[in-house]
């Protein structure tokens, strides 16, 4: 187990549900990505890059909700700004989106 946090830590985390509206490679990537840009309903549109291109095709991706975290600090990667992280299991080196059971609002929380 990694370590113990509080539960005052983990309300800290913003997880929101979004849809992806547009995917486009990422070849200035150093690992093979994506480029998202995710519909959060009330919150806006924000962009995220996705080391998922083993699992997804672009077209898997468009219009698929997703879980994400909105509120860490924007990060530059190349000429890119990923302003949120899409969050997903991971099963060796491949990632698996995480997604709600059915559709829900765009930019609902996740508790």
């Amino acid at each position: 187990m990694e370590k113990i946090i509080t539960y005052e830590d983990f309300t800290k985390v913003d997880l929101r549900i979004g849809t992806i509206i547009e995917v486009n490679d990422f070849p200035e990537a150093h690992r093979p990505a994506y480029q998202l840009k995710i519909d959060f309903g009330e919150l806006g549109i924000k962009k995220s890059s996705a080391q998922i291109t083993t699992l997804y095709t672009k077209q898997d991706l468009l219009n698929r909700q997703i879980v994400a975290v909105v509120n860490f600090p924007k990060k530059q990667i190349g000429k890119f700004m990923s302003q949120c992280l899409v969050v997903g299991a991971v099963k060796e080196k491949d990632v698996y989106l995480l997604k709600p059971e059915s559709n829900v609002k765009n930019g609902a929380t996740v508790l």
